[in-house]
């Protein structure tokens, strides 16, 4: 009789250990899980950064160039000015 209780409680004990284990795995797994899900995350946000950063530089070198042909047709208005001024001095 007290072979039966001692297998029974090395049963019972397998048994929790059996249960551990598998909430152990479960938890690995859930675990994983998420971290691929944050890796697809960041790989997101770093495709989102380059793109926008792309964006950027694009976008500084359209203001540039605008600067430029602003300072160009303000050049040649203050020209135009000049001429007309100067011609209808005379």
């Amino acid at each position: 009789m007290a072979a039966d209780k001692t297998l029974q409680l090395a049963l019972s004990e397998l048994g929790s250990a059996i249960a551990g284990l598998e909430n152990a795995i479960d938890m690995r797994i859930e675990r994983q899980r998420e971290q691929g899900e944050i890796d697809s995350e960041v790989r997101r946000v770093h495709t989102d950064r380059s793109r926008l950063a792309q964006e950027l530089d694009q976008s500084e070198f359209r203001a540039n160039r605008l600067e430029e042909v602003n300072r160009e047709v303000s050049r040649r208005l203050v020209t135009a000015m000049e001429t007309i001024r100067a011609v209808l001095d005379r």
